[in-house]
């Protein structure tokens, strides 16, 4: 597969001044629908250099978002202790003592 630019499309998602939040899926079913359709069975496609027909396959290979995003996306919370996703349960995360919130110094270093 090839990666150059022009072979390579964006979809991006631009929601209301407000953030979507848990309404995400919303938006994102669309997407979801056409890249099952086109991972399952493909849709048949012309090629023009070589004049014939084949069928294109296509699938999610990343995405790029900020950490609210992410919680947003995958349905992780990041919100609290156990918020990151790398060390789940394992965090060394710790509440600090005079401003009661989560703190996560020194964590993936």
């Amino acid at each position: 597969m090839c990666m150059r630019p022009e072979f390579t499309f964006l979809t991006l998602v631009i929601s209301r001044p407000k953030s979507p939040r848990k309404n995400i899926d919303v938006f994102l079913r669309p997407l979801i629908d056409d890249l099952k359709r086109l991972w399952s069975s493909g849709v048949e496609t012309f090629d023009s250099f070589r004049k014939q027909n084949f069928t294109m396959r296509a699938m999610l290979m990343w995405t790029i978002t900020d950490f609210p995003g992410y919680g947003m996306v995958s349905g992780w919370s990041t919100h609290g202790r156990l918020s990151c996703p790398y060390c789940m349960e394992m965090t060394r995360a710790f509440y600090l003592q005079n401003g009661r919130k989560i703190s996560f110094f020194d964590c993936h270093r």
